[in-house]
């Protein structure tokens, strides 16, 4: 691996060396899945529901994923421990599925957006290095890395003529590990939340991303200035949805997400938004689950069943476990939602 790694690093630098062609970003983007499928060879991702401990690493990430109510379950998720290669780095991400073909359009993201971002990120690398520019901090790199695989993917999506996106999509949550510096992206409605000790020693939640409704304020105002519309339906009092100018669709309930190509002109975006987040050695744990969680768990409840379960291997499982019941308890009569969370653990002991 370390051998592909040279060679992936080689042919970013090789992007501004001299003359920029289309088929150096070819290369590039090669090199990337290359090094995804050696490391799926190597056992180093993780793609259902298990625990993953990096080696040598004090970082330990549980997964679980349950099926709702509404047929096949359209979330997915992905854990990669040496990220590119790099000892330091991990990547871990949900995605959460919609439409007649939501869970193809998840799985197509899952597989498509570490290459790309990988890929991106070298480049970035590449051109600063050549630039000198000193301003530009690791986070910025990753920024402009996110900002750009997500647009690739998304128009790679469009044209994918093997999926049929036009009224389906994902949402996509993602964090990148690279030693004490966590990257968080979010495209969606799906959320992070990072546990840290307070000067009591509880722990206590800090939410890392916004839920992206269509009613938040400045998602509203994109949305409405490009002719879509945000409103409720009479049975669903408080679930906002975005729809076509004239016409009742297609109801998403989330202002930004890969795919959906019928109402990408009318305000829906894949813009990630991109934070930054260094670790302390009070910060303890980072959950990230699609809406199925958060629809029925608080962020102080789902702190409290990851930290109370004993085996951290298992602490996903009882995570969303707990909220296909709280589904039973709060919402009788109504659907359960697909239920997935990841959490990546920061410490070595609580």
């Amino acid at each position: 691996m370390r051998q592909i790694s040279s060679l992936f690093n080689g042919l970013a630098k090789s992007l501004y060396a001299g003359k920029r062609k289309v088929t150096g970003a070819e290369e590039g983007r090669e090199a990337a899945d290359e090094l995804r499928s050696e490391a799926k060879k190597n056992d180093m991702i993780l793609r259902s529901s298990g625990s993953i401990r990096s080696a040598g690493s004090k970082s330990l990430v549980s997964v679980f994923s349950q099926r709702g109510e509404k047929g096949v379950n359209q979330d997915c998720s992905i854990v990669w421990e040496e990220f590119g290669c790099q000892e330091d780095m991990m990547f871990c991400g949900v995605f959460d599925g919609h439409g007649p073909w939501g869970h193809y359009v998840a799985k197509k993201v899952l597989k498509s957006l570490p290459s790309s971002l990988l890929c991106n990120w070298q480049e970035s690398l590449a051109l600063a290095s050549l630039v000198a520019d000193k301003k530009l901090c690791n986070f910025d790199l990753w920024k402009q890395a996110y900002l750009r695989a997500c647009g690739v993917v998304d128009k790679e999506l469009e044209h994918d003529r093997s999926l049929d996106s036009f009224h389906s999509g994902t949402t996509a949550l993602t964090i990148v590990k690279q030693g004490e510096l966590m990257v968080i992206a979010n495209v969606g409605d799906s959320r992070a939340v990072l546990a840290t000790a307070s000067d009591d020693g509880s722990l206590v939640p800090i939410q890392l991303t916004i839920d992206f409704k269509p009613n938040l304020p400045q998602e509203a105002e994109r949305i409405t200035e490009s002719k879509g519309r945000v409103l409720c339906l009479r049975d669903e009092p408080g679930v906002h949805r975005v729809w076509l100018p004239d016409e009742d669709a297609p109801g998403l309930a989330m202002s930004r997400a890969f795919g959906d190509y019928c109402i990408k002109d009318y305000g829906l975006i894949s813009v990630p938004e991109v934070t930054q987040r260094s670790i302390t050695s009070r910060d303890q744990f980072v959950v990230l689950a699609t809406d199925g969680v958060w629809d029925v768990i608080s962020n102080q409840e789902a702190v409290d069943i990851v930290s109370s379960t004993k085996d951290r291997r298992k602490a996903a499982k009882r995570l969303v476990e707990r909220a296909v019941c709280a589904w039973k308890r709060k919402r009788r009569g109504i659907a359960a939602d697909d239920c997935s969370a990841i959490c990546m653990f920061l410490q070595s002991t609580l």
